[in-house]
C-alpha cells in the first residue's frame, strides 16, 4: 500500500503563495517513487474533484489545467518521494482543498487533502 501526506495548505491573501508538499510512503510491489505518476487536484465546495496539475516518472513532462498555468508549477524530488505544487499569484477562486495522487500500475492512491483558502 502507498500512503500519500499532504501539507503546506493554509489562509493566504490574494496574490501570495503557497507551496503545498505531497511525501508518499509504503511500498507498491515491482515500483519505487520514481515509476509514480504523480498529481494534484483540488475540490472546492460544491463542485467536482478536478486535476490541477501532473508529473511524469522522470518529469519530463509536466501538465496544467488553464486556470493555473503560468501562476503555479509542480516539480518532484524521487529522493525524497515527494512532489511539490508552488502556486503564486494565487486568487480567491484557488480556494479548495487539494489533494495528491499517484498512479501506480493499475492503482489510484489519494492523500487525505489540505485546505487551501485565498482571501483578504
Amino acid at each position: 500500500q502507498v500512503q500519500l501526506v499532504e501539507s503546506g495548505g493554509g489562509l493566504v491573501q490574494p496574490g501570495g503563495s503557497l507551496r503545498l508538499s505531497c511525501v508518499a510512503s509504503g511500498v507498491a510491489s515491482g515500483f519505487t517513487f520514481s515509476k509514480y505518476v504523480m498529481s494534484w487536484y483540488c475540490q472546492a465546495p460544491g463542485k467536482e474533484r478536478e486535476l490541477v496539475a501532473s508529473i511524469t516518472t522522470a518529469a519530463r513532462s509536466t501538465n496544467y489545467a488553464d486556470s493555473v498555468k503560468g501562476r503555479f508549477t509542480i516539480s518532484r524530488d524521487n529522493a525524497k518521494n515527494t512532489v511539490y505544487l508552488q502556486m503564486n499569484s494565487l486568487k480567491p477562486e484557488d480556494t479548495a482543498v487539494y489533494y495528491c495522487k499517484a498512479v501506480v500500475g493499475l492503482r489510484n492512491y489519494w492523500g487525505q487533502g489540505t485546505q487551501v483558502t485565498v482571501s483578504s
